[in-house]
């Protein structure tokens, strides 16, 4: 089956930057899994994967404006320390340069520190891969298609869940 829209996508990935650095892997790991069409993934990644099958592999590099969107310099805002999540002990403090999770409106986003004050924490709130050129290495697993509930919600439901919740 090739990948189109309504389908559920199962892959593997490595990450790598301009340099070839590998900057996060999936391997090893339970593949991604996405509604394909429902906007879930980025937008380079989808066209990409767009009439793939299972046992493909292949490599995509994807300019910003397909990936993360350019960098906006303007971007920096103040947040509480309290607000800022995934330090790596209970005994570490936050570090320009970090990458913390806040909960926003729209979800979880990660963002980069510049500054620490005492109670408050100076961020980047660009993605940290924005502007950036990077490049996926895929291996396709998985492809079925998407349940009628799955399309109506958006997204991919596992097969633990009933997904009984409102949206």
């Amino acid at each position: 089956m090739k990948i189109a829209d309504k389908t559920v996508v199962h892959f593997h990935y490595s990450l790598k930057d301009e340099s070839g650095e590998q900057l996060e892997s999936s391997h090893g790991h339970e593949p991604v899994v996405y509604l394909h069409g429902a906007n879930n993934t980025l937008v380079g990644l989808e066209k990409a994967l767009t009439d793939k099958e299972v046992g493909d592999k292949f490599s995509v590099t994807l300019q910003p404006e397909e990936a993360y969107g350019e960098r906006n310099e303007e971007a920096i805002q103040r947040v509480p320390t309290k607000h800022l999540l995934g330090l790596p002990s209970k005994n570490a403090k936050w570090k320009p340069g970090m990458i913390a999770v806040v909960e926003t409106e729209q979800g979880k986003r990660q963002v980069t520190v510049v500054k620490v004050g005492k109670f408050m924490v100076t961020c980047d709130i660009n993605p940290p891969l924005a502007g950036k050129v990077i490049t996926f290495d895929i291996e396709v697993v998985d492809v079925r298609e998407a349940t009628e509930k799955e399309v109506q919600h958006g997204h991919v439901h596992s097969a633990d869940s009933s997904c009984e919740h409102d949206h």
